[in-house]
């Protein structure tokens, strides 16, 4: 590399960023095809840019992969320059040298038409020379609220990916204001090598400002066209703007319809508008799913479901689930127990709006609780908004008539209710969550139609995650629930309406069901409040093997809302974790530890896949 005054081409394209260290030797076979050796040397101190350098070599990679041919290996080090060169001035490096020798000779003054018969030892040899800082560091003209990053400007460091970044950010910053089809309209980048200083100007060419013109679509082969633009919710005629494109693309995947989504601006403006594609690939219409969990006192759950994902083309969606719950469980008595649920759930995007779906749903279920035998049936249907791609809300109108059987009476029970419910969502994976947030609240004011008086029910839900380290191989999760029943009384209510506290989905290490509430007959029923915490420490001891401490409490009261009269329990333990590609199959084993059945079990085992909450 010259040293001087240097005029240096675009080195704000894409340039690795990879690395050497310093001084290493790489010996191979004495085939007589193979090479023998290769040596790096780095001159200075910075061993963070050697590695880069030894990351980045074509040489090392060759010789990994078996690419020892002679021609082969020369065409590879005749490379090499330019990508050591790249690792330089992306460090800030522009007085570099770099030197590649085959077996005593420069391999740049090598002619590839007449490679060596065989080459035995490479050495590569890196003088980084002194880094560079920025002297004049300019990007324009700049759009309103462009960010430019603090890294472009005159004594920063002169690294050459810091000049794609202004570069683009410029763009970008264009493109956020309607012009798509702002560029890099010049540049001047050039190295001083007396002064140790790089002087960057970038122009950009911002282009017009245009509008989204005519939308073509391809590659819908069962989704009518007209509802790929429905749901799209394409603004065409607005102020052109990348966010709107992304939006459009989310509504498209989250319908679970199509396997990719993507747009393509055109070459040419039209006028003031631009004419985009859309490209879908659509997914496969059907998908099946199964699941299987254990506890000690419940028995086995298993769980199914079918969905298909387009079912009159207009990427509809209908989910069947069923579930046969507490498989070999016992009720108090020691009755075998059985429950039974069929549900389905049909939604249909952008009814109202682009984020707007409506949905038909209705279960038949038999539950077999350890109190009483309900059996009930429940249809509506209502509307979601999706506001965001973590906050969505529903409201709908259901009717749920159910007939309840105990120890002292059958009772039939009518209710309508408007059920409203709001989530918000900021987890990074939904079954093995390392960091965010889960909240949802529910709250269904219903009219008692026969059994019961009128009431809400009311439901909430919250969950957070926090990783530490660098894969997250540690993670505190914590859980806190609430539930209230206002209106009924505990012996007029549903008693599927009330609250009990016990086993894997409230309290760990405790009994199925393990706490209610006891009326003036002394029978126990359900509580109209309910309290739930539960704590993880979650550690990797390998890539696919996880151990878990748990903390769980719950508490249940017989006020609408918790005023401290009714009882607490707890229990904790231990669990183990398996990653599979569906989800970590989970194992955990509590204990009681305060409150609960005298007679309780010491130990209570969960078997099921996902983590607990």
């Amino acid at each position: 590399m010259k040293r001087g005054r240097t005029t240096i081409s675009r080195v704000y394209r894409g340039v690795a960023t990879l690395g050497v260290a310093a001084t290493l030797g790489f010996v191979g076979s004495t085939d007589a095809q193979a090479l023998d050796q290769i040596t790096f040397s780095v001159a200075g101190e910075n061993e963070g840019l050697g590695d880069r350098i030894r990351a980045a070599s074509l040489l090392t990679a060759a010789e990994a992969e078996g690419r020892v041919a002679a021609e082969e290996l020369l065409a590879t080090a005749r490379a090499e320059y330019r990508a050591l060169t790249g690792v330089l001035y992306a460090a800030g490096h522009y007085s570099g040298v770099v030197s590649v020798r085959i077996d005593g000779r420069e391999a740049a003054g090598l002619s590839p038409l007449k490679p060596p018969a065989r080459i035995g030892t490479i050495i590569v040899q890196v003088d980084p020379g002194p880094a560079f800082v920025f002297g004049t560091a300019r990007v324009a003209p700049v759009a309103p609220e462009t960010e430019v990053p603090a890294s472009f400007s005159s004594g920063a460091p002169a690294q050459s990916g810091v000049i794609g970044d202004a570069a683009r950010a410029a763009i970008s910053g264009w493109r956020d204001q309607g012009h798509p089809k702002a560029g890099l309209g010049g540049q001047s980048v050039t190295a001083d090598h007396a002064a140790r200083t790089l002087s960057a100007d970038i122009q950009i060419d911002p282009g017009p400002k245009l509008r989204f013109g005519a939308l073509s679509i391809k590659g819908n082969e069962r989704v009518r066209r007209e509802r790929v633009a429905e749901i799209a919710g394409y603004p065409q005629g607005e102020t052109f703007d990348p966010e709107a494109l992304e939006t459009s693309a989310k509504r498209l995947r989250r319908t679970g319809a199509f396997r990719s989504v993507g747009f393509t601006e055109a070459e040419t403006p039209e006028g003031d508008t631009l004419p985009m594609a859309l490209t879908v690939v659509e997914e496969k219409r059907r998908r099946l799913g199964v699941g299987v969990e254990l506890a000690a006192q419940e028995g086995v759950t298993i769980s199914g479901f079918w969905m298909h994902r387009n079912l009159f083309r207009g990427a509809e969606r209908l989910r069947v689930d069923f579930e046969l719950g507490q498989i070999g469980g016992q009720s108090a008595n020691g009755d075998p127990t059985a429950d039974v649920a069929l549900s389905f759930r049909y939604q249909r995007p952008a009814t109202f709006t682009p984020d707007t779906d409506a949905f038909l749903e209705g279960e038949i279920a038999r539950v077999d609780n350890p109190e009483f035998l309900s059996r009930s049936v429940t249809f509506g249907g209502g509307v979601e908004h999706i506001s965001n791609d973590v906050l969505s809300g529903e409201i709908g109108l259901s009717y749920r008539a159910s007939r309840i059987t105990d120890t002292a009476s059958t009772r039939d029970f009518e209710i309508l209710a408007l059920p409203i419910k709001a989530t918000r969502d900021t987890r990074d994976v939904a079954l093995n969550a390392t960091s965010g947030t889960y909240l949802q609240a529910q709250v269904s004011p219903f009219v008692g139609i026969s059994g019961t008086e009128n009431g809400a029910l009311l439901k909430f839900d919250s969950r957070a995650y926090r990783g530490f380290g660098a894969d997250a191989n540690t993670v505190l999760a914590g859980r806190f629930q609430l539930g209230a029943l206002s209106g009924p009384t505990t012996a007029n209510a549903p008693p599927d309406f009330l609250f009990f506290a016990g086993g894997g989905g409230s309290v760990r290490g405790q009994p199925f069901q393990a706490i209610g509430v006891t009326d003036a007959a002394g029978n126990t029923t359900g509580g109209r409040s309910f309290v739930g915490v539960q704590a993880e420490v979650r550690t990797k001891v390998t890539d696919a093997i996880g151990l878990v401490g748990f903390l769980d409490a719950g508490y249940i009261g017989a006020e609408s809302f918790y005023d401290g009269s009714g009882n607490w329990i707890s229990g904790a333990g231990v669990g183990v974790r398996y990653d599979t590609p569906i989800g970590p199959i989970r194992v955990d084993v509590g204990t009681p530890l305060d409150g609960g059945p005298a007679d309780a079990s010491a130990v209570q085992i969960y078997i099921g896949i996902g983590q607990a909450f």
